[in-house]
């Protein structure tokens, strides 16, 4: 029988190196962007990617554009909403998931931590803010009634990401978490959220159950996943010295190489995700 040759080292490139990822340069950029424009008040930067289906806003379906593979929307360019709730079944299906995780971690020295908590969100007017939208957020432990964070949250940003070849896309989307005093006087409306946070390394995974109620509107049950960055005050450490020349190139690519975890967190999440988005 005649051998048949085998394939020889291969070089990365004809230039010896591998591309970036433009994907993953995309949305780090895109973050940093958000970072450095922020108000300059104190508050924390919050940046957290949810999953989802992006859905035409005339039809109410899920758009289809003419792609193979995931794909970053530029901002405004798609008329559609991005919708994060997903059905009871769904719901169980990632807790199974992110279970088998704690009980089981892929990586023995890398575990998946867990608590299972039970907050209140109160909303408040803001007697400063010039829209309604803006509003004041208190979150209570219902166990304790300890208030966890009074904060008014700024949006800075979205990126929506498509993916034709998975059951649901994702959204990435950069907030600022701005400190405030309790508010005064009744809030306008309440929701409840039975979570379960998972944290594996720099991020935290939260699967919820959220309750929403109004004065005036019967309650809605909606059950939503995200991944979220863990430490803020980390984030702004490590985007302050991206590619500055006076750190170590350790330090200079830790920012990278965070938003490169975070990303495939997020991906990983999608392609794990099966039938059951309302």
């Amino acid at each position: 029988m005649a051998s048949h040759p085998s394939l020889p080292p291969l070089s990365l490139s004809i230039l010896g190196i591998e591309p970036f990822d433009e994907f993953i340069k995309e949305i780090a950029d895109f973050i940093l962007h958000m970072i450095n424009t922020r108000p300059d008040i104190p508050g924390a930067i919050e940046v957290e990617a949810k999953i989802g289906i992006l859905r035409d806003r005339s039809s109410g379906q899920r758009i289809q554009l003419p792609v193979l593979v995931e794909t970053i929307l530029a901002p405004d360019s798609v008329d559609c909403r991005f919708e994060s709730n997903m059905s009871g079944q769904q719901h169980k299906h990632f807790n199974t998931l992110l279970n088998g995780l704690k009980v089981n971690p892929p990586i023995p020295t890398s575990p998946v931590d867990y608590q299972h908590l039970y907050l209140t969100d109160s909303f408040y007017q803001n007697p400063d803010a010039a829209h309604d939208r803006d509003k004041i957020r208190v979150t209570r432990d219902e166990k304790t009634s300890t208030v966890r964070q009074c904060v008014r949250k700024i949006r800075l940003g979205d990126l929506n990401i498509y993916s034709p070849k998975r059951a649901a896309d994702w959204r990435i989307s950069v907030n600022y978490e701005v400190p405030m005093n309790h508010p005064i006087g009744s809030p306008s409306y309440t929701r409840r959220k039975d979570r379960l946070s998972y944290t594996h390394e720099e991020f935290v995974i939260d699967l919820t159950q959220v309750t929403s109620s109004t004065a005036s509107n019967a309650a809605q049950v909606l059950h939503e996943l995200e991944i979220e960055i863990a430490r803020s005050d980390f984030l702004l450490a490590v985007a302050s010295k991206r590619n500055d020349v006076k750190y170590s190139e350790l330090e200079r690519s830790a920012y990278d190489e965070l938003i490169r975890a975070f990303v495939n967190n997020a991906r990983m999440l999608v392609r794990n995700s099966g039938d059951g988005w309302q």
